[in-house]
């Protein structure tokens, strides 16, 4: 219970049983982050400074990050972990990093643009970015939609091959997917028959 209210007051939920620990993430940093321990799960995202408890034998999922908006999962790492189980457990993980990766530079993008678009027309209207109580001044909806519009016009390419990418990188972790879960069912199978033989 102590464990379970820790997750919780750190803001992360447990998803998807499985089994075994390894590694933990903790801090922020460059990459994936920093290792801390030779417990629980690997490195994730430099969003995340939670280490999910030893015995843990979930995936965990954090906060959204900062700058994409994206919750970080912290992949746990089975104890006998085959290498196609590796093989979509990383996959994933490089994925999710470039998934960030997009979304943080895409919201900055975003955010720079649309400062600039609200400045440049209270700038023309001859006001400024704060009006005589300290208020932030906004522009109307009407106003806004231009700007949403020539940033979707000016990123089309940009977003088609992210989603052609992101459609390619999920077709490949079901396909692992599959595969590992018919590993799984084989080797339930071989133990059950080497089982009745005794």
């Amino acid at each position: 219970m102590a464990a379970a209210a820790a997750a919780l007051r750190a803001g992360l939920c447990a998803r998807r049983v499985c089994s075994g620990t390894r590694r933990c993430f903790s801090g922020a940093g460059g990459g994936a982050g920093l290792l801390a321990a030779e417990r629980g799960h690997e490195p994730e995202s430099r969003a995340s400074r939670f280490c999910p408890p030893a015995h843990s034998c979930n995936d965990w999922i954090g906060p959204p990050d900062r700058q994409s908006n994206l919750r970080p999962i912290v992949f746990h790492i089975p104890k006998n972990e085959s290498s196609l189980g590796r093989r979509l457990r990383e996959f994933r993980q490089e994925t999710q990093v470039w998934n960030q990766q997009f979304w943080a530079s895409q919201n900055v993008s975003f955010r720079k643009g649309k400062e600039e678009f609200v400045y440049s027309r209270l700038k023309a209207k001859g006001l400024e970015m704060k009006d005589e109580t300290g208020q932030k001044v906004t522009l109307s909806a009407e106003e806004m939609a231009d700007f949403y519009k020539d940033f979707l016009s000016k990123n089309f390419k940009k977003h088609m091959c992210y989603n052609r990418e992101w459609y390619k990188r999920n077709f490949t972790i079901t396909f692992l997917m599959g595969q590992v879960a018919f590993e799984r069912a084989w080797r339930r199978l071989g133990w059950k028959k080497t089982k009745v033989g005794n």
